[in-house]
């Protein structure tokens, strides 16, 4: 097998960006005109005007003048022959535009069905032709969804304010927040500094490395209680520097020697270990309330770890494994790795100042995250602060800022970043303006009249409910949004047809966050590792949905023995 190229070569972090090359030397004027001849002609003009002696008479200064305008004249014939009237084309790709476009025009006019206001069927059309826009891309995601937006304003569907409102959501921002945590923790070489720990303790094998960071994710899950957090601010730099320090780097054609498999893994245990703490998404503890508002009973953080324990940890030690199956990396063992992460971690010596700042930030930072939402409480380091999550990122990054660990300038570099926070958030506002005119609620109401007019046992009609629980989230860019329009309505039912109601409440509280690994804008993690370019959007919308598949078996399956054991139902 190939082993772990950890060379003096082989640096962990950013690539050097390139810097401007310093532009020639002018001796005059900068021309409109881009004839070499004209420009030569100036020169020489300025040249005869700063020293006067060179003119011979105003004869030959005629003369001269007369070739030069005759060298200037046949330049541009030259240039205009030469030229390519038609450069390449770089707008849009038009067949998967046309195909965006006739999705929405199609929906459109298709009559809306009865209970569904004509600007929710509107919406729908344009937030389906976004959704099949950035699937097949024919321009940039964040373009994509400027499109739609701009769609739903010029069709009044929406007005300005309601399009751009979710642009003052703070998950967005957090996520935009999180690509500049990971810079500055790369460039530090705090990130090279970490993975070379990690390649020392488990680099023998890849599948040894994955499921270090997976566990370890899952450790920290109900402690700092924002899956983006998580996944930006901490597991996103760090899989970047190990994926760098295997030679495995987005866009060179190498991304499957580890990063493509190791992006997918982090991504999807990511959702198992937000299902398996109450504390471990932020719209988890919304579950609970509804719970409580629904059936009357307290849906705790000890009632949920345990029923959740089993299944969780299956997921856990399957998803890697199946993944490294069928999305493997090429990169699979290394027995020499952990001798050379050793002389690279001496290389390196002790921690530099901006180091220790990095680390520091990153403390404080995550230390002071609370969820404030639903009166969690949540602190990790002491309860002495009340600031959510994205106050707190913004904080730490002024911090990075002042010090100079990370510059406006590099931030401003950070593309993906502000790509993602444009696409997402435009999703987040045609997501909730779907449910506020209605359209969510009227597809519940029908769902439930549904599959209680089927006459099954409580079992399948449950199963049929949370089937189209799970998979309706594709409609959504957000949890709790999810959660607030569909969870009492499809409790209320599952508890009507006979389903235990604490049971079903725990059952679908689980999905609620296992469903965010469907898309790449589903959970707040999501956007945080699609942005890292390392896996396909086909790839990513494919195996989410077999990995969907396959945790469904497992928490209804060994998840359904366990809660029977432990007497849930």
């Amino acid at each position: 097998m190939a082993s772990l190229p950890l060379s003096s070569s082989c640096q962990l972090g950013f690539r050097p960006i390139s810097r401007c090359q310093s532009p020639p030397s002018i001796y005059v004027l900068r021309s409109t005109s881009t004839s070499n001849g004209r420009k030569q002609f100036q020169q020489n003009l300025l040249t005869t005007a700063a020293n006067p002696l060179l003119v011979p008479s105003s004869i030959s200064l005629t003369n001269r003048v007369a070739r030069k305008i005759s060298t200037v004249v046949r330049a541009s014939s030259a240039t205009a022959v030469t030229s390519n009237p038609n450069p390449p084309w770089q707008g849009a790709a038009m067949k998967p535009l046309a195909a965006s476009i006739a999705t929405g025009v199609i929906l459109w006019f298709v009559p809306a069905p009865a209970g569904v206001s004509r600007n929710a069927w509107q919406l729908l059309a344009i937030f389906l032709a976004t959704i099949v826009g950035i699937i097949t891309q024919p321009l940039p995601l964040g373009a994509v969804a400027l499109l739609g937006l701009g769609a739903s304003v010029l069709t009044k569907t929406l007005t300005f304010s309601a399009a751009f409102s979710a642009f003052g959501d703070p998950i967005p921002w957090l996520i935009a927040l999180a690509f500049f945590f990971a810079r500055g923790f790369i460039k530090t070489g705090l990130g090279n500094r970490i993975a070379y720990q990690f390649v020392r303790l488990f680099g023998s094998s890849s599948l040894g490395l994955g499921y270090s960071l997976v566990f370890s994710e899952a450790l920290l899950a109900p402690a700092i209680p924002s899956v983006a957090a998580r996944a930006g601010g901490i597991f996103l730099p760090l899989v970047k520097s190990l994926c760098a320090a295997c030679g495995s780097n987005a866009g060179d054609g190498t991304e499957n020697r580890l990063g493509a498999w190791l992006i997918l893994t982090c991504f999807q245990t990511s959702c198992i270990s937000s299902a398996m703490f109450l504390t471990a998404m932020a719209a988890n503890p919304l579950s609970a309330n509804l719970t409580f508002n629904t059936i009357k009973q307290n849906l705790g953080w000890t009632d949920w770890a345990k029923a959740a324990f089993v299944p969780g940890l299956v997921s856990l030690i399957v998803v890697p494994l199946l993944l490294y199956l069928i999305y493997p990396p090429t990169v699979k063992s290394s027995p020499d790795a952990p001798k050379l992460a050793r002389e690279k971690l001496e290389k390196m010596g002790p921690m530099s100042r901006n180091e220790i700042i990095m680390a520091g930030t990153l403390l404080v930072t995550f230390g002071i995250i609370e969820v404030t939402d639903h009166q969690v409480g949540l602190w990790i380091f002491g309860g002495f602060l009340n600031v959510d999550a994205v106050t707190a990122a913004i904080m730490g990054l002024s911090i990075l800022l002042v010090t100079g660990v990370v510059t406006w300038k590099e931030c401003l570099a950070e593309s993906v970043a502000w790509d993602t926070l444009t696409w997402f958030a435009a999703l987040i506002a045609m997501a909730g303006y779907l449910n506020k005119y209605g359209l969510i609620s009227w597809f519940s109401q029908t769902v439930v009249k549904f599959v209680g007019g089927l006459g099954l046992s409580w079992q399948l009609s449950f199963g049929i409910l949370v089937l189209l629980y799970f998979y309706s989230h594709y409609l959504f860019a957000s949890g709790a949004a999810h959660i607030g329009a569909m969870f009492t309505a499809f409790l209320s039912v599952a508890s009507a047809l006979g389903t235990p109601p604490y049971l079903g409440a725990m059952v679908l509280a689980f999905l609620s966050n296992l469903m965010g690994g469907l898309t790449h804008y589903g959970i707040g993690s999501a956007p945080v590792y699609y942005g890292a370019n390392y896996v396909s959007l086909a790839n990513w919308w494919g195996y989410g949905f077999l990995i969907s598949v396959v945790n469904i078996i497992i928490w209804l399956g060994v998840g359904g023995v366990w809660w029977k054991a432990i007497g849930l139902w």
